[in-house]
């Protein structure tokens, strides 16, 4: 070794070294160099960019990095220049011991193409270690009695360099009774021999001290010496003898500790002392000493430390056999190891990515691994694969390296993250496998749009609802994530009546809710029809849409009105007529109402809350017709005073009342016979109703005259139409009371096909009414009511004969242009 430091000192054959490595490239992906051992940490060793088509810069760029596999990184990448250097100091015998040739095979790993270039160095050896006889010492005991010629095998000098720097030759301090004799076998191993070159006297002299020295080929030269101590002794002239120079045996890897694998054997032939044979290890370099154990008496061969075939396949033992005076022979051991499936297969993950986006198509690469197998032949073939039925592959790529890809498109929605379980399994028996877990996660995009839980919304809201009201609410689902999830609501613009949708109704952006703006009324809107959209925040948005139909429920807020009777605009009460003869049922009128809401709010019932002759009327509860309940008598005042009340079936239920007066006489002129029948009265009101009737009589017979004088006119211009109005006849006096109505333009005959007069006493103006046919309780339009727009007949027209109070009018209208009789109806206003 101090030899090998001068050298160093020199430095100039490693300098030299380190520049004649070289590359070269064979095959696809393979680089290869070549360096010497021993060169200092950073030296160069090849210019990898330049060999991968790169700049240096671009070696980080791109994440190139050396990839190796359970050992001590020996090379490192210089970023700066681009080129490969050592990671530390390289001692090729310790790497390779006393192989022909040392190589280093590693991977590089271009990361951003996921590509593996084999690297290949070879490490060239230098004269760095000086030949080692292992001992400084030697004893050599030799019978005076030996022969000249005689040899004795001597320690070997052990050289780990290489070639020209192994060990060379041996020499011999010059000396008159020994020589040097090197004997050389097959595999190149030289073997140092004493040779006795004349008889020894043990007399004479006792002991002879030699040095011998052993030498290799290196440049310079380096050599170690072993001193030998020749003792002379008496009479030993037999060494022992092996029974084969050579001894073979195989052993499985997984024998226990202490197993016995072999026994040596040796004879001599001397007797005594001797022909005592004792058994040694020669000294060797490693470990073999440490593993192996030889029992010096019996020569049996053991394991002391457990055997790995992944370690050494192979062992040679040297073995010496000497007798009581120190004659020895030598032999081999040949100790083969054969492989046991006792490694399960390695795999290592060499790059790897934690997400992909579920867009990418059939074949992304998601990792590359490595998976290896210590063991040998079959046990070391491996089998690789995904468990489960996982959306990957598995590619070959060059040595014992796959890529895993994905076998077709991702869906997040469906699985956000797979746990990806890979087997590598040997082909031993019974086989070993490995397993490893890769975590990926699938990247979302907005794929979704986002999907309502219906295909469409009904709401209800009360009328009358307060204005901010919340009313409904609509929710939408995104099976994305995170933005591509956040979801907002709008309303699509749109108008009703006449105003945007949106004073109307709004919606939450964030939360769906929607809120009535103002308080509706079921009597002006039933129901709206919106669109409500629902838009996710990804880029770019998408959206859906889902209708919303918003019905307005009634409430009771509307109390009945009452359409007929009617209360003129001037403050009189219309009077209806009762015949004295009416039978028990007989209807008088009828009370017609409505209710502007709906459903149950709009049933109405009708209840006769007062009357002036109680018993005399009875009121429909459904139909408001108001009926007589029992005969009239003589004794029934002429004026009866009835109060209806109208009411809703809503909760609370809301009511209308109405009034009705009833004159008791079978005609108008039995009216007015009965009111001059009547004693004047006192009460200054009987007085001032005496008077309504004369002028009410007085203004009817204007009417009439009126009436007569225009019916003439009509029959002088339709002459050719005379013989039909003969035909049709005239209307008898007393025909039955009918029943009209009209409420601002609104015209209902309550019986079909009737005439009615009615008077009332003491009237200044009269009403006489030619409405048209129609059905009874069915309303018609004010258009076809215009036609019977009632005809005023002032006072100066009527016409009196006798008292007042005598005066009887006598209407007969003879309508011959309608197809049917019509009713002609007088009221006359108190």
């Amino acid at each position: 070794m101090t030899n090998y430091l001068r050298f160093r000192n020199g430095g100039g054959l490693v300098l030299l070294y380190a520049l004649l490595g070289t590359l070269c490239k064979t095959g696809c992906g393979q680089i290869r160099y070549s360096v010497p051992e021993e060169l200092e940490k950073g030296s160069f060793v090849g210019n990898i960019a330049k060999d991968l088509g790169l700049e240096p810069q671009e070696l980080a760029e791109r994440g190139v990095r050396i990839v190796s596999r359970g050992r001590t990184q020996l090379f490192a990448l210089n970023p700066r220049s681009g080129s490969l250097v050592t990671a530390g100091r390289i001692d090729r015998e310790e790497l390779c011991a006393q192989s022909a040739r040392c190589l280093v095979s590693f991977n590089i790993l271009v990361e951003e193409k996921l590509k593996i270039f084999e690297v290949e160095i070879e490490i060239k050896d230098i004269n760095d270690n000086a030949p080692d006889f292992l001992t400084e010492e030697l004893e050599v005991k030799i019978g005076e009695l030996t022969v000249p010629g005689t040899r004795f095998p001597l320690k070997t000098a052990f050289d780990p360099d290489a070639g020209m720097n192994s060990l060379l030759n041996y020499q011999l301090s010059p000396n008159e009774y020994f020589s040097l004799a090197v004997k050389s076998v097959s595999d190149g191993a030289k073997y140092p021999e004493l040779v006795l070159q004349r008889a020894l006297d043990r007399e004479e002299k006792k002991a002879h001290q030699l040095v011998l020295s052993a030498s290799d080929g290196g440049d310079p030269v380096l050599s170690s010496n072993l001193c030998i101590q020749v003792i002379v002794l008496d009479a030993n002239d037999n060494p022992p003898v092996f029974t084969q120079p050579e001894y073979r045996v195989s052993v499985q890897e997984n024998l226990p500790v202490g197993t016995w694998l072999l026994t040596v054997n040796a004879t001599d032939p001397d007797e005594g002392f001797n022909a005592q044979v004792s058994y040694v290890l020669d000294k060797m370099p490693g470990k073999i000493a440490q593993i192996f154990y030889l029992n010096s008496v019996t020569g049996d061969l053991s394991i002391s430390q457990s055997l790995d075939y992944e370690d050494a396949t192979f062992y040679e033992i040297k073995i010496e056999a000497q007798d009581g005076l120190g004659l020895l022979s030598r032999a081999k051991i040949l100790v083969t190891v054969l492989d046991v499936n006792d490694n399960a297969p390695e795999i290592t993950i060499t790059s790897l990515t934690g997400s992909v986006p579920e867009e990418a198509t059939a074949g992304r690469e998601i990792a590359l691994i490595n998976v290896h197998d210590r063991d040998s032949v079959q046990n070391g073939q491996v089998t690789v694969f995904v468990l489960g039925n996982m959306p990957f592959n598995l590619e070959k790529s060059i040595n014992r390296y796959y890529r895993l890809v994905t076998a077709r498109c991702l869906d997040r929605e469906q699985v956000s993250e797979y746990n990806i379980t890979l087997r590598a399994t040997d082909g031993g028996s019974p086989p070993l496998s490995t397993d490893i877990h890769i975590t990926l996660h699938v990247a979302d995009i907005n794929d979704n749009p986002p999907a309502f839980t219906h295909a469409s919304y009904s709401a209800y809201i009360p009328e009358n609802n307060p204005r901010g009201a919340s009313i409904f609410s609509v929710t939408a689902q995104d099976p994305d994530s995170i933005e591509n999830a956040h979801i907002t609501y709008a309303l699509t613009e749109d108008a009703f009546q006449g105003a945007p949708l949106s004073t109307y109704i709004s919606i939450n952006s964030d939360t769906g809710v929607l809120y009535a703006l103002r308080s509706f009324d079921y009597e002006q809107v039933r129901n709206l029809e919106l669109l409500v959209t629902a838009s996710d925040s990804g880029n770019p948005p998408l959206s859906s849409n889902v209708s919303l139909s918003i019905f307005v429920l009634d409430q009771n807020d509307n109390a009945p009105e009452i359409l007929y009777p009617t209360l003129p605009t001037d403050g009189s009460t219309g009077v209806e007529l009762a015949p004295r003869s009416a039978e028990p049922g007989h209807v008088v009128t009828k009370v017609v109402a409505v209710d502007r809401d709906s459903g149950q709010n709009a049933w109405l019932s009708y209840h006769l809350l007062k009357a002036s002759e109680p018993g005399l009327f009875a009121v429909g509860l459904h139909t408001g017709e108001v009926r007589t309940a029992r005969a009239l008598l003589d004794r029934d005042a002429l004026k009866q005073s009835l109060v209806v009340a109208v009411q809703d079936h809503g909760q609370p239920p809301l009511s209308a009342t109405v009034t009705l007066t009833v004159a008791v006489a079978d005609s108008i002129p039995d009216v007015l016979a009965e009111l001059g029948s009547l004693k004047p009265s006192a009460d200054p009101d009987d007085s001032g109703l005496t008077l309504y009737l004369v002028v009410a009589v007085a203004a009817v017979s204007c009417v009439f005259l009126a009436f007569v004088v225009v019916l003439l006119a009509l029959r002088l211009r339709c002459w050719h139409r005379s013989h039909v109005l003969q035909a049709s006849g005239s209307v008898p006096v007393g025909v039955p009371a009918s029943h009209f109505v009209g409420v601002d333009g609104v015209r209902a005959f309550l019986q079909t096909y009737s005439h009615e007069v009615s008077l009332t006493a003491d009237s200044r103006r009269s009403h006489v009414i030619f409405p048209q046919p129609n059905y009874a309780d069915t309303l018609v339009s004010q258009e076809s009511c215009e036609k019977s727009e009632p005809l005023l007949i002032s006072q100066d027209l009527l016409e009196t004969k006798g008292d007042p109070k005598q005066l009887q009018v006598s209407l007969f209208l003879s309508l011959n242009i309608i197809k049917n009789s019509y009713a002609s109806v007088v009221i006359i206003k108190l």
